[in-house]
């Protein structure tokens, strides 16, 4: 990069590095959320912590391969969501997800077990007593020649109609609306009653696992039981207020009754005829024709002929989508599906509640049902005084490197300070771009990361300043043995930083959360240093030497080495004085 003939001109690299600041500055002001700060990881900014209790149906303590397989999982939720900063850790028998800020929506939706199910609906009904009252109305699935939206009615209490969608015409007789009574337990007999007379017999027994196991039998019992009239009861009984133990725990094979995710209606059905296995993808998008948020399903082979055949047999029957036993959306059918043909889940979504729900459903379900706690918040207080030490500590460092480059290179030790602005006001944008596009948090391990990273761009300067002084030794001018320096330089400087670079890259590969934090930006701060010494350091450094001004030794720092440069010249001069003289002499002789 030394000029020469046709060569292009160092200043010219100085105008590169403005119009690409200028870039990265028009994109922080003007696109996205033109907030010019970093997002922040959770050491730093806080967050939600929600810890997840694995539930099994039989109350026996959950394998530790099912808990590390649910935390894979999950974090693959993560990565997926790009929920930068989360941790999911496995504490004993649980599952605990932190979150930056203070949504706890996000933990929660990331340990959603994502069983699904599509069951045929065999009665919807509104809502049993404890549910709430009205409540919003699911619009149906769309999206698919089988599926057509019909308009939001309220429906008539106790009448057996889906959410606000036309209902195939039934024949009064084959489906009684009135749930039957429930069967009136038998009085128990004080006498012979042992729990009467012993008042422990109240308090509940077992460990909280074994009655959680028993919650989960007792609900199966009711509201999985192919009694019509025990399917009546739970449909008149049910509570879509209260935790849900069957949540995760539902037997495909069975008929269920379950609420609607709002609690807006009552369903009994069928067993399930596809499993969420069956998913081969699923993303979220805007339907325009119809303004409304839908996850898009595609099965594999074996599930879309099932949906295939199951549409086309059942046009006029509706189909209920069940997440974690509760319906999603139960979309009456008015059309066969093609095999192959994509199929939607639809309801009153939110671009992101549509979004969460694709990337949970994509990634899998877990291998076991979480029961969550309540969210808690984490301080940042702890993170915030490491912050302002890290920025003091890095400050000081700073500040002395810059001294050291005033007192030993004198005015160079300027265009080191300018470089090192230059190169913090680049890495700073960078930095909010990066936490708009992939979600890039800062934490301290990061900022530990810039810091080495900014140093070890003052080792280039150096290096730089002290090939210019080993040739400033050889006898050169200041303006000559910059661009020769700089050829000796630049080998060295990209030598290093590639060094440095495959390993903050290979720490990357194979560390984990904030050390990869770490990794990242020490990776990121390395190529940025190439950048500015390449396009600043070098122009600025070639362009004071054309300066009568910066060429003078006392300004430039370089008198000592010209110095000794001279003296060299002069002892050379001496010695071949003298070698001449001792010559002579001997021819002479």
């Amino acid at each position: 990069m030394a000029p020469s003939s046709g060569s292009v001109h160092p200043s010219r690299y100085l105008a590169v590095f403005g119009v690409l600041m200028a870039v990265v500055y028009a994109l922080v002001f003007f696109t996205g959320d033109k907030s010019p700060e970093p997002k922040l990881g959770i050491d730093l900014e806080g967050g939600t912590r929600v810890t997840l209790t694995a539930r099994t149906p039989d109350g026996s303590a959950p394998s530790r391969e099912s808990l590390i397989q649910a935390q894979q999982i999950i974090t693959t939720r993560v990565d997926g969501l790009g929920v930068a900063g989360s941790e999911v850790l496995i504490d004993g028998e649980n599952l605990v997800i932190t979150v930056p800020g203070d949504d706890s929506s996000q933990a929660r939706t990331l340990g959603q077990t994502a069983r699904l199910f599509i069951r045929p609906v065999i009665q919807a009904a509104q809502p049993a007593a404890g549910a709430p009252a009205g409540g919003t109305e699911q619009a149906p699935a769309g999206g698919t020649p089988a599926e057509t939206p019909a308009a939001d009615t309220p429906a008539p209490s106790g009448d057996a109609v889906p959410q606000g969608r036309p209902f195939p015409a039934q024949d009064p007789s084959a489906v009684d609306p009135t749930p039957a009574p429930t069967p009136a337990a038998p009085a128990a007999d004080p006498a012979g009653d042992p729990a009467a007379e012993d008042p422990a017999a109240d308090e509940p027994a077992g460990t909280e696992a074994e009655q959680a196991a028993d919650q989960i039998a007792e609900a199966k019992a009711l509201r999985q039981s192919e009694d019509p009239q025990v399917q009546q009861a739970a449909l008149a009984t049910i509570d879509c207020n209260a935790p849900d133990p069957l949540q995760g725990n539902d037997d495909p094979a069975l008929p269920l009754v379950a609420c609607s995710t709002d609690g807006a209606a009552v369903y009994v059905l069928g067993p399930s005829i596809i499993d969420g296995q069956q998913i081969s993808d699923a993303t979220s998008g805007f339907n325009s024709q119809q303004s409304r948020h839908e996850v898009s399903l595609s099965f594999d082979s074996e599930g879309s002929n099932t949906w295939a055949q199951f549409t086309g047999a059942n046009i006029g029957s509706q189909a209920a989508f069940t997440l974690d036993s509760k319906v999603v959306s139960a979309p009456v059918i008015q059309g066969a599906t093609p095999a192959g043909s994509a199929t939607s889940i639809t309801g009153q979504f939110t671009a992101q509640g549509a979004s969460d729900l694709a990337n949970t459903l994509k990634y899998g379900s877990l291998p076991l049902s979480f029961a969550s706690s309540e969210a808690e918040t984490v301080s940042a207080t702890l993170g915030l005084a490491s912050l302002e030490a890290g920025l003091l500590a890095g400050a000081i460092g700073l500040a002395l490197v810059l001294v050291y480059c005033l007192v030993y290179y004198r005015a160079l030790g300027f265009l080191t300070a300018l470089s090192l602005v230059l190169a913090g006001a680049m890495v700073y944008g960078i930095l909010v771009l990066l936490g708009r596009w992939i979600n890039f948090t800062l934490d301290l391990a990061g900022i530990a990361g810039l810091i080495i990273g900014i140093g070890m761009t003052a080792d280039s300067f150096v290096v730089f300043f002290e090939r210019i002084k080993d040739e400033i030794r050889e006898g050169r001018s200041f303006r000559s043995a910059v661009p020769r320096g700089w050829t000796r330089a630049r080998k060295t400087i990209l030598s290093g930083n590639a060094v440095s670079f495959i390993a903050a890259a290979v720490l990357y590969a194979l560390a984990v959360g904030q050390v990869q934090g770490f990794a990242f930006t020490l990776g990121l701060t390395t190529i940025l240093d190439v950048m500015v010494v390449v396009l600043v350091t070098w122009p600025l450094v070639y362009l004071a030497s054309k300066s009568k001004f910066w060429s003078k030794p006392g300004v430039n720092g370089l008198g000592a080495v010209a110095q000794i440069a001279q003296e060299r010249k002069r002892a050379a001069a001496r010695a071949m004085a003298s070698k001449s003289a001792s010559d002579a002499a001997t021819k002479g002789a």
